[in-house]
C-alpha cells in the first residue's frame, strides 16, 4: 500500500482519524480493508471464531474496552488470520507475543502487549458498530491502517477513490517556502 492515512485525511475532510496512540506488529506496517467488528472484555472466544473464516482482505476490529489486563490476540491467532487473509487487525486493547507477530505476514495495531491470555468464554458482540478513540466502526466501512495512525473513510469511499496528488503538491509547496 502507498497511500498514506495523513495524505488521505489532508485530502478529505470525511475521513475520520482515531485518537488513540496505538502501537503496531506484523510485518503489514500498512493495510487497508473493509471492516468487521467484535466487542469483547477481555475474551478470545469470539475473535477465534472469526479470524477462522476467510478474511477476504477484510480489516477486524476489536472492542476489548480498552483493557490491557488481558491479551485478547495473540500468535497462534496471528497466523490462523494471516493463512486466511485477514489484511490486519485493531484492537482497542492489549495483545501478546509481539515479537512473533513482528515476523508474520499480517498488520496488527492494538495499545500494548501484556501476557496474560484472555478468557474464553465466548461473551461479546459481533458485527456491531464499536466506538473508541473518537471514532465509530461500522462493518463494512473501509479502514486505512499505516504507522501514524487508524483512519476510516466515508461510506462507499475507498482510499483509491480519494485524489492525493493535489495535496502532496501543495504541502511541498509550502514546505519549499515563498517563490523567488
Amino acid at each position: 500500500m502507498t497511500l498514506k492515512t495523513s495524505d488521505l485525511c489532508d485530502a478529505c475532510e470525511e475521513a475520520l482519524p482515531c485518537a488513540l496512540p496505538f502501537r503496531g506488529w506484523g510485518q503489514r506496517r500498512a493495510f487497508a480493508g473493509d471492516i468487521r467488528t467484535l466487542r469483547v472484555h477481555e475474551d478470545i472466544a469470539l475473535m477465534r471464531d472469526m479470524v477462522n473464516q476467510p478474511g477476504h482482505g477484510q480489516v477486524l476490529v476489536i472492542d476489548g474496552g480498552g483493557s490491557v489486563a488481558r491479551a485478547i490476540f495473540g500468535d497462534v491467532m496471528a497466523g490462523v488470520a494471516s493463512r486466511n487473509g485477514w489484511a490486519g487487525l485493531v484492537i482497542h486493547g492489549a495483545i501478546r507475543d509481539g515479537h512473533e507477530i513482528d515476523g508474520m505476514d499480517i498488520g496488527v495495531k492494538a495499545l500494548g502487549t501484556v501476557p496474560k491470555r484472555g478468557e474464553r468464554t465466548g461473551a461479546g458482540e459481533k458485527d456491531v458498530p464499536v466506538s473508541f478513540g473518537g471514532v465509530t466502526f461500522v462493518p463494512g466501512r473501509r479502514l486505512v491502517a499505516d504507522d501514524d495512525g487508524v483512519i476510516v473513510l466515508p461510506e462507499g469511499v475507498t482510499e483509491r477513490d480519494i485524489r492525493v496528488d493535489d495535496v502532496v503538491a501543495a504541502t511541498a509547496a509550502y514546505a519549499a517556502g515563498p517563490a523567488k
